[in-house]
């Protein structure tokens, strides 16, 4: 019995193959088990595939109402929109916009404030003004909804800073209007959005922080739900930006969030038929037109 015994024990150590399928075994976790190696890659093949979904999604123009929908099937799915898809979005529907906002020291490692995400909603989506603010009254709430052209303009951002804060960058749209009849029919609810490049190193930022402007309680951004600070509370509301609106003095309000985004409302006076022209002539070079 000894014998049979060494001449089983020699025999598996001469073969070569017995040792590898026993260490497999051994690493799988038991016979005929997968590791999690294999099983992690496996997730990965597919559809789940990046570059298979860029692909996709290329062929489909980076249409934005089926890569939000695809970002709500599962978890992975959201990562992969969120790093990649509304990235890619972005760079393809507004591209000297982007370039802009990305230039170098602007968004280190290619990363903007808030997520990619977040951009792509300010691209698309008008917020609308849910409720009325410390400085904005309102009679009704105007939903927000995705819009099927805007346009986004470096000049008109600069109507929006104080003087003090020229050297910033910001994009800011044109209002959206949303025709409010409690006013009478005189003046429409417009809404308007925007984004800062580099906004943690902005002036704007620096003079909010240097004064301990203090953050709003009950607003926050409607594009990455962060905090946001009342440019008419701290002061930073240039006349200019209502006559860039078409608005009259004192009858608008905007925020801008921790991240950069500027969300606001104003309420548009009727502008005559030689007025309407003359803003016509003023197109500026620098806009940017985003169309769904």
């Amino acid at each position: 019995m000894e014998r049979s015994r060494k001449n089983r024990n020699r025999n598996a150590c001469s073969n070569p193959s017995t040792r590898t399928a026993t260490a497999e075994d051994r690493n799988s976790g038991g016979c005929g088990g997968g590791g999690d190696s294999s099983s992690s890659s496996d997730a990965n093949r597919g559809i789940l595939d990046e570059r298979v979904l860029m692909l996709v999604f290329r062929s489909m123009d980076w249409d934005p109402h089926v890569i939000c929908v695809a970002a709500c099937v599962s978890r992975r799915l959201r990562a992969v929109a969120g790093r990649v898809l509304f990235r890619e979005l972005c760079f393809a529907r507004a591209p000297r916009m982007v370039a802009a906002l990305t230039s170098v020291g602007a968004a280190p490692g290619g990363r903007l404030g808030g997520g990619w995400h977040a951009l792509a909603k300010l691209l698309f989506f008008c917020c609308g003004c849910a409720a009325p603010t410390r400085f904005f009254t309102l009679d009704r709430p105007a939903p927000g909804h995705f819009v099927p052209a805007s346009r986004f303009s470096k000049t008109s951002g600069r109507s929006f800073l104080a003087r003090r804060c020229w050297g910033d960058l910001l994009f800011v749209s044109d209002p959206c209007e949303h025709r409010e009849s409690s006013r009478g029919g005189d003046e429409d609810l417009g809404a308007y959005r925007g984004v800062f490049r580099g906004f943690m190193r902005s002036r704007t930022r620096a003079w909010l922080i240097g004064k301990q402007a203090e953050l709003e309680a009950g607003v926050r951004c409607p594009y990455c739900g962060a905090r946001v600070w009342s440019m008419t509370a701290a002061g930073l509301v240039p006349r200019s930006a209502s006559r860039r609106l078409g608005s009259h003095e004192g009858s608008l309000d905007y925020f801008v969030c921790v991240n950069g985004h500027l969300h606001g409302y104003c309420w548009l006076a009727h502008l005559s038929t030689d007025e309407d022209e003359e803003e016509e002539e003023e197109e500026e070079d620098d806009d940017v037109n985003v169309a769904l």
